[in-house]
């Protein structure tokens, strides 16, 4: 018995064997991978930003009609499905730095290629180029995950509201920089609306090498020579010490079901936003005004959302998802298309609810997985994410244009509140 268990420990390099003896040692690359994440994360949130604020805009402008506005969100995130995928099972075999790197990395190269389709105006190009522009808004997803790998049970949706908040700083400054881009895009003589993809192309660049070179060791790969470990008090620090807990399938169900319902009313009803506020007389400035906005409910409030599911329990604050995106629906269908302040609020509050249910989600995900499938299953629940963007960017060009922006905003708000009863499922089967 004691032979096989220093044959689990040994058969692992000695300098990951020594963050399985030390606790403090664990503690500390806890510590040292949130750091790393949350440098990353400005720089994708960056990235991210000019696909969701310009990219409706870049194809109504190159396509001539409303009618495929919502293409380009739904081809970026058709990308970033089959890039969750791929990060999810290269992070579960090589750790997260490899995955995380490679993902980012694509993002950037795409970014590059929506630019050069840009200038050439050539459409099956830009096509080609946003569906791998959305390697890196799928990265920037899952690199959530990676502050979770070493944290106890009590700390994994605050790990990843770290991760989501530090997103803001990139993903709010990147819409506010939109008119900047745009006039120094047309200096150099590329479309203004091609602008803010130079920014994109820069920072998921700079997001995949920061990861590449400093998120040393590899947190996913130290947590799962722990869990290999024998359970002792020292190798419960992850609150998975053995790796052999059952999979909670109810639980992926549910936290799955969370994320995807949150997805798809806030990407269609944020998709047509621009197109809305440009047919009422908004430019680029405002655009990137109300965006920002968005973005900043999407992110900023994560630290006080993962105290509250942490405290309060993931079930309360997937309910508080529902409601909030029912109200956000409900607004944005009923204010006037000229008040940017109330159309803001709208935003905003759409953006409160993806964070609630991204949160709580996630967290379910993570307590139902064992450190053995834990990246692997994370990578596909969030290619249902991405599908589910995929789905509400693409029919939600098709409604406003068959019907209005009002009928896509109040469908999308009654639709989140299917999150209900999935949770009440969900807390009466572990119950």
């Amino acid at each position: 018995m004691l032979q096989s268990a220093n044959t689990a420990v040994n058969k692992h390099p000695a300098y990951i064997q020594s963050y399985i003896a030390s606790p403090e040692r664990r503690r500390q690359l806890y510590r040292r991978t949130l750091i790393i994440v949350v440098l990353s994360q400005i720089f994708g949130g960056a990235g991210l930003a000019a696909g969701v604020t310009v990219g409706a805009l870049l194809a109504q402008d190159m396509l001539g009609t409303d009618g495929f506005a919502g293409i380009p969100s739904a081809l970026f995130t058709l990308g970033s499905a089959g890039a969750a995928l791929i990060v999810g099972r290269i992070s579960q075999r090589m750790g997260r730095r490899i995955g995380l790197a490679a993902g980012f990395i694509t993002g950037g190269i795409g970014a590059i290629g929506v630019v050069l389709s840009a200038v050439t105006h050539n459409i099956v190009f830009l096509l080609v180029s946003l569906f791998i522009y959305g390697a890196g808004t799928a990265t920037n997803l899952q690199a959530r995950y990676a502050g979770t790998d070493l944290a106890t049970a009590k700390q994994r949706a605050t790990a990843v509201s770290i991760a989501l908040v530090s997103t803001t700083l990139g993903a709010v400054a990147g819409p506010n920089l939109v008119d900047t881009m745009g006039r120094f895009a047309t200096g150099i003589g590329v479309p203004a609306l091609a602008g803010p993809f130079i920014l994109a192309a820069a920072a998921f660049l700079t997001a995949g090498l920061i990861l590449l070179l400093f998120l040393r060791p590899d947190p996913l790969l130290v947590a799962k020579a722990i869990a290999e470990a024998p359970a002792t008090g020292e190798t419960a620090h992850t609150g998975d010490s053995s790796g052999l807990a059952a999979v909670n399938k109810s639980g992926i169900v549910a936290g799955a079901s969370i994320m995807v319902f949150t997805q798809i009313v806030m990407v269609a009803i944020m998709t047509m936003t621009p197109v809305h506020m440009g047919h009422h007389g908004h430019g680029l400035r405002q655009f990137g005004l109300v965006i920002g906005f968005h973005v900043a409910a999407m992110y900023l409030p994560s630290l006080l959302t993962g105290y509250l599911v942490d405290k309060i329990g993931r079930t309360w604050m997937a309910v508080a998802a529902g409601v909030t995106l029912l109200a956000a629906g409900v607004m944005a269908a009923v204010v006037p298309a000229h008040s940017l302040p109330l159309l803001t609020i709208a935003l905003i509050l759409l953006g409160l609810g993806w964070n609630f249910g991204l949160i709580s989600g996630t967290a379910l995900i993570v307590d139902a997985t064992t450190m053995s499938n834990r990246a692997k299953t994370q990578g596909s629940v969030d290619v249902l994410i991405a599908l589910a963007g995929a789905s509400g960017g693409a029919l939600s060009g098709m409604v406003v244009a068959q019907s209005s922006y009002a009928t896509l905003s109040l469908a999308g708000g009654f639709l989140s509140l299917l999150l209900i009863p999935v949770v009440i499922w969900s807390h009466r089967k572990r119950s």
